[in-house]
C-alpha cells in the first residue's frame, strides 16, 4: 500500500511539473494555473477517472487540453480553472461514449473545433449536443466528420 501512495505522489509531482511548464506557454494568452489550481484539477482528474472507470498512464490529458484550448477566445483567467475542469470531465466521458474509436488527439481537436465554432464557448452545448453526435458516429462506425443520414 505504501508503494501505491509513493507512486501516486511521484505521478502527482510530475503532473504538476507539466502544468508549470504549460504555464510558460499559456501566459502569452493571459492564462495561468497556480499550484493550488493545478492540484485541484489533478484531484478532479482522479475522481473522473474513477467515475468513468478508466485508467490513464503517462502524461495524462490535462496538459494536452491546456495547450489545445489556451488560445480560445472564450477562455479567460476568470473561467480558466472551471473550464479546464469541465473539459477534462467531458473528455473522459466522451472517450468512453465513443468506445475509444478515436484517438485522444482526434477527440481533443473535435472538441476545440466545436467549442470555438458552433458552440461559441458553451460547454453545455459542446457536451450535450455536439459531442453526443460525435459519440453516435463512433458507435455506428461512421467517420469523424461523416454526415448522418435521416435514419442515423
Amino acid at each position: 500500500m505504501e508503494d501505491k501512495k509513493w507512486l501516486e505522489a511521484v505521478n502527482d509531482s510530475m503532473q504538476l511539473e507539466r502544468i508549470r511548464k504549460a504555464n510558460d506557454y499559456t501566459k502569452k494568452f493571459g492564462l495561468f494555473l497556480s499550484e493550488e489550481e493545478g492540484a485541484l484539477l489533478l484531484r478532479e482528474r482522479k475522481e473522473v477517472l474513477r467515475n468513468q472507470e478508466r485508467v490513464e498512464f503517462g502524461e495524462g490529458i490535462l496538459p494536452k487540453l491546456i495547450y489545445a484550448f489556451c488560445d480560445s477566445p472564450y477562455i479567460y483567467q476568470d473561467n480558466y480553472v472551471e473550464t479546464m475542469g469541465r473539459l477534462q470531465d467531458i473528455f473522459y466521458f466522451y472517450k468512453n461514449e465513443s468506445l475509444d474509436e478515436y484517438t485522444d488527439d482526434e477527440l481533443i481537436d473535435f472538441m476545440k473545433e466545436q467549442f470555438d465554432g458552433p458552440c461559441q464557448g458553451s460547454l453545455d452545448y459542446l457536451e450535450d449536443t455536439r459531442l453526443e453526435t460525435f459519440a453516435r458516429r463512433a458507435r455506428f462506425g461512421r467517420g469523424l466528420y461523416e454526415e448522418e443520414d435521416e435514419e442515423g
